[in-house]
């Protein structure tokens, strides 16, 4: 995700990287030199009584203006929902790591259980951190063992590279050791419960980003606006050469600027799980929980956050 903040305005307006114009360059040159020939011709044979009208454009301009905004904020709101889910899930985390800390203690009249719970406590925090990121793999269809090293033993990988859906195999396994915990008289009914209501929400979370993920716009909504919007800057010329004439290319190139712009932010922001860099920043946010879990567990030796590179947070 881009977090460039301190722009100034004429660097804002200037600004390239990041911006749609790195896609939509080529298409806007194209169309802006198509639009140049056929002016130069028309101009040149004296062919303007067989152009079209500015009238057509003007209604079809805002009907386009009109689905292209609505759209991007159909794009912009799955954009935002998986920004609120993995925000939750921050959330959802952090409560597991000290609900675990504190609800599941060793029985007052077993003492010698204490140094066990204690290991059983790091170890289903830490297991917690490792379905982060296997959750992070999951929705960007990335292998997650490499980054499940040190959370949750390598001994279980061979299980875990069996299953479809790494994430819910974790958070199953986490439901069991909290389960035998309850039968070794660690956690007590009630707060077991509070425990499985933490773990479905971030059950709740993965199914919302799930969603999101393998249900896209609908495919026939996103060529019509394509083909539209192509149709629409190559035909432009042909409707106001007669009052821009020389101009035409200019007046083209600015308007299919903005019309290609807006097509193509709708498509980069509606799946934003993935790792250009409008997408979220899911690495980023698997770090902060990897850090805040193992704090919580008293780790002196944790990772740094995150920082954007060159304005890029990933």
């Amino acid at each position: 995700m881009i977090v460039q903040r301190e722009l100034t305005w004429l660097r804002m307006l200037f600004s390239y990287k990041g911006s749609a114009l790195t896609r939509t360059l080529p298409r806007i040159v194209s169309i802006t030199v198509f639009s140049a020939v056929a002016t130069a011709v028309v101009r040149y044979y004296e062919l303007e009584h067989y152009t079209l009208t500015v009238t057509p454009f003007t209604l079809i301009g805002l009907a386009l203006a009109i689905f292209l905004g609505f759209r991007n904020n159909a794009a912009y709101d799955r954009f935002w929902e998986g920004r609120k889910l993995w925000g939750q899930l921050v959330n959802s985390s952090r409560s597991f790591a000290r609900e675990v800390l504190m609800l599941v203690v060793p029985p007052a009249n077993r003492p010698a259980a204490d140094p066990h719970v204690r290991e059983f406590q790091e170890d289903l925090i830490r297991r917690m951190v490792g379905y982060v990121h296997s959750l992070r793999h999951h929705l960007r269809d990335s292998i997650p063992y490499e980054d499940l090293a040190g959370f949750i033993p390598a001994a279980e990988f061979p299980q875990l590279q069996d299953e479809k859906n790494v994430p819910v195999a974790i958070l199953l396994d986490l439901g069991v050791r909290l389960r035998k915990a309850w039968r070794d008289g660690w956690i007590s009914d009630f707060h077991l419960a509070t425990v499985e209501r933490t773990l479905s929400a971030i059950t709740d979370v993965q199914g919302g980003c799930e969603r999101i993920k393998n249900t896209p716009i609908p495919f026939a909504y996103t060529v019509l606006l394509h083909r539209t919007v192509a149709f629409y800057c190559l035909f432009l010329p042909f409707g106001i050469i007669d009052t821009v004439r020389w101009l035409t290319p200019l007046v083209v190139a600015l308007i299919s600027h903005a019309f290609l712009g807006l097509d193509e932010i709708g498509g980069e922001i509606e799946e934003p799980f993935g790792i250009e860099p409008q997408d979220l920043p899911l690495t980023a946010i698997s770090r902060t929980i990897e850090v805040n879990l193992l704090q919580a567990i008293e780790r002196k030796e944790v990772p740094e956050l995150l920082e954007p590179a060159e304005g890029v947070l990933v």
